[in-house]
């Protein structure tokens, strides 16, 4: 319980890569690894207000290659390249190597996980509502083409006494599916009140493997391929017809369950029968009543009785 898995360690080597590519032995490897936490911590406090997103780094014998992706290109190069040639001048007092720099810039910020935490953590810090700058990060990466976004924020939120965490979230988030590109990250804002955790997950859609010809390299989200299989809501609405209610007989209304005991036209134990002339019932006919041979005058006259006339159905 409470033991999560960083999405992007999760899904190393399936589809996301490594980010520090190198190798050495047994006895070299401390050193290479603290390189690596030196550089990173370097260049994320020096380029803090640069917006940064990803730091990768490949190492050879003699040589260092940083890519940095910034959505803000322009401060980390600075006027005419002065300020990352002194960032590379302080990685080599650092390493004792050469550096080489790779400036990247990032498109689309909205759909950036770590642009989005630091953005949230910006205004946070500015006194802007939690629940407004995490809605209005929502709106915008959706409008942006993202599959589903999920946003926690865990803190003394709004200046309370006691900490707490909420969560939004729109569209799918599949932390499960291994092929899903799922793009995380978190920020730590530093108000008067103490500090609060902003963690996001964006979904970019699934990578398939090379092998794959059902489309572009993505799968569509699952809405819209159950919408191309033929699938519709009719299908809720006709699962609950026979769930002890009667048939709509022809825009009549449901015909209402009997209950134990009742007659089929009465509203009661009893079984009360309604009044005639109600809609779809029919009236019994009369019974025939028999008929009285005459007497009197009739027979002394001598006429003889008319015979009744015979009903249908009889012989």
């Amino acid at each position: 319980m409470g033991q999560k898995v960083h999405p992007g360690g999760f899904r190393v080597g399936v589809i996301h890569d490594w980010k520090s590519n190198w190798w050495t032995g047994k006895p070299e490897f401390a050193t290479y690894l603290l390189e690596d936490v030196q550089i990173r911590d370097h260049i994320t406090r020096k380029l803090s207000h640069a917006g940064l997103s990803d730091i990768l780094i490949r190492k050879d014998k003699q040589r260092i290659t940083v890519d940095i992706y910034t959505a803000r290109p322009g401060i980390v190069i600075g006027k005419s390249g002065v300020e990352v040639d002194a960032l590379r001048r302080e990685l080599h007092s650092i390493t004792k190597k050469n550096v080489h720099i790779n400036i990247n810039e990032i498109k689309r910020p909205e759909l950036d996980a770590k642009l989005v935490a630091q953005s949230i953590a910006e205004q946070l810090e500015n006194r802007v509502s939690f629940r407004r700058a995490m809605k209005r990060s929502l709106a915008s990466a959706m409008r942006s083409g993202a599959h589903g976004i999920k946003i926690t924020a865990a803190g003394r939120l709004g200046g309370g006494e006691m900490s707490r965490r909420e969560m939004y979230s729109e569209g799918r988030v599949p932390l499960h599916t291994i092929r899903a590109d799922i793009d995380y990250g978190q920020a730590e804002a530093k108000t008067t009140f103490g500090q609060i955790g902003v963690k996001v997950w964006i979904n970019k859609g699934e990578i398939m493997p090379e092998g794959y010809e059902g489309g572009e390299g993505r799968l569509p989200d699952q809405d819209q391929a159950r919408r191309r299989r033929g699938v519709s809501a009719e299908g809720l609405g006709a699962s609950r017809e026979g769930r002890g209610r009667g048939v709509d007989r022809e825009g009549l209304g449901l015909v209402p369950r009997r209950r134990r005991g009742q007659r089929p036209g009465g509203s009661g134990p009893g079984g009360a029968r309604p009044r005639s002339g109600g809609r779809g019932e029919q009236r019994r006919p009369a019974p025939a009543e028999p008929e009285t041979p005459p007497t009197g005058p009739e027979l002394e006259s001598g006429a003889a009785p008319e015979a009744a006339p015979e009903r249908e159905g009889e012989s």
